[in-house]
């Protein structure tokens, strides 16, 4: 494995490090001034619940290019933020980003939460949007992370509720599906829809230590770019694996689908779908 060296990341997170610290970390660096646009509408709920303080200790779960870090760092100017990430191409962006704001109470380092050798019972929260879900074991990463969480420290978690309540994963996967039936993966395997049963994400978090677990489901558009042609040269970088095992013919006919439904979702705004999420809150003991 490069980047991340072996023995800091979890076995069963081997997987996952080969594709964030990879290809797909890179293309997430490359493009992260449209990745942190398309769900910022979702990060002010998550930090308005864990409460931060001037002083907050904060630890930003899978902080990618490090919007909510920075954001978090920001409402804690006296605190103190740390976000992890597989990918140290999405780590560096993070930290020059930081700088670039002028942010120095925000630092980025590249670990796997899951085994990662936070300071226990120092953070006063745990944040993380759209990183939770891809755990190769949960009940290990979240105990892990209630660790580092004082008594009374709060989590919380953006993940994305069920695929079909998520117009831009239907009509994406739909349009490069080619016609195909694409079975679903498994429900606890690592991915994005992995904590989309709440029953399931409750039972990992109790399972790991935590209380009070409440599901408040949120609903916002989501932006895939500025117009069609960005919007297009956008998902077909990020999910044109998609396409893979279809003839020229079929391939061609996917890429006009996905077009066509770029362009039915056309605004003032740039391309806009649907999305939900649920924001997942607890509290530490």
């Amino acid at each position: 494995m490069t980047g991340i060296e072996t023995r800091h990341v979890d076995p069963s997170n081997a997987e996952q490090a080969r594709a964030w610290d990879g290809d797909e970390g890179a293309y997430w660096a490359r493009q992260a001034d449209l990745f942190e646009e398309s769900t910022s509408r979702y990060d002010q709920r998550m930090l308005d619940a864990v409460r931060l303080t001037a002083t907050s200790q904060v630890i930003d779960v899978g902080c990618g290019s490090g919007d909510t870090a920075r954001a978090a760092a920001v409402a804690a100017p006296d605190g103190s933020v740390l976000g992890v990430d597989l990918s140290r191409e999405l780590v560096d962006t993070a930290r020059r980003r930081a700088e670039r704001a002028g942010i120095g109470n925000a630092r980025f380092e590249v670990g796997d939460a899951q085994v990662y050798p936070f300071e226990p019972g120092a953070a006063d929260a745990v944040i993380s949007k759209t990183g939770a879900m891809f755990f190769g074991d949960p009940v290990a990463a979240f105990g892990n992370l209630a660790r580092a969480l004082r008594a009374g420290g709060r989590l919380a978690l953006l993940v994305w509720q069920a695929a079909a309540e998520n117009e831009w994963f239907l009509e994406i996967s739909t349009a490069l599906a080619g016609g195909r039936d694409r079975p679903a993966p498994p429900p606890d395997a690592p991915g994005p829809f992995s904590l989309s049963d709440s029953d399931r994400a409750r039972a990992r978090l109790t399972a790991a230590g935590f209380q009070d677990v409440a599901f408040e489901g949120l609903r916002e558009p989501m932006g895939f770019g500025p117009d069609v042609d960005a919007a297009y040269d956008f998902i077909v970088g990020l999910l044109g694996w998609m396409l893979d095992g279809l003839d020229d013919a079929d391939r061609d006919d996917a890429l006009g689908a996905l077009r066509t439904t770029l362009a039915a979702h056309e605004t003032d705004v740039g391309v806009m779908f649907g999305s939900a999420m649920w924001l997942v809150t607890a509290v530490r003991p």
